[in-house]
């Protein structure tokens, strides 16, 4: 297993998901170069699975990752939480070696970003 999607995350992408016009959609996980600490995190949608990508199924929910971001998000827990300033999903990557306070940022063991803007 590669990632961890908690049952809040779940519920919220299942029903992002719904919004999609795409027959066959896949939550894309990955790893940018930017913000203040040189990664940055990429979630979003994707409606197809490249040669360069593994593919799983995690919590029901379609997940396709870049075969080259897979070291530095293994184990990563995605959730979603809810409080009176609204929602947002977390992640909690357990390799990560720095987080930036804005919460979308990181530095990882072996590979080196580019820090930009958060």
């Amino acid at each position: 297993m590669s990632i961890v999607i908690t049952e809040q995350a779940k519920l919220q992408i299942q029903d992002m998901m719904k919004e999609e016009t795409a027959e066959n959609v896949y939550l894309r996980f990955g790893v940018k170069g930017g913000g203040c600490s040189g990664l940055s995190y990429q979630l979003g949608f994707d409606y197809e699975v490249k040669e360069t990508d593994n593919q799983y199924i995690e919590n029901d929910i379609p997940v396709v990752i870049a075969k080259m971001d897979q070291p530095i998000i293994e184990n990563t827990t995605i959730d979603y939480k809810q409080n009176m300033m609204g929602g947002g999903f977390t992640i909690d990557n357990p390799n990560a070696i720095v987080s930036c306070g804005c919460g979308s940022s990181f530095k990882a063991d072996g590979r080196v970003g580019v820090p930009g803007d958060c």
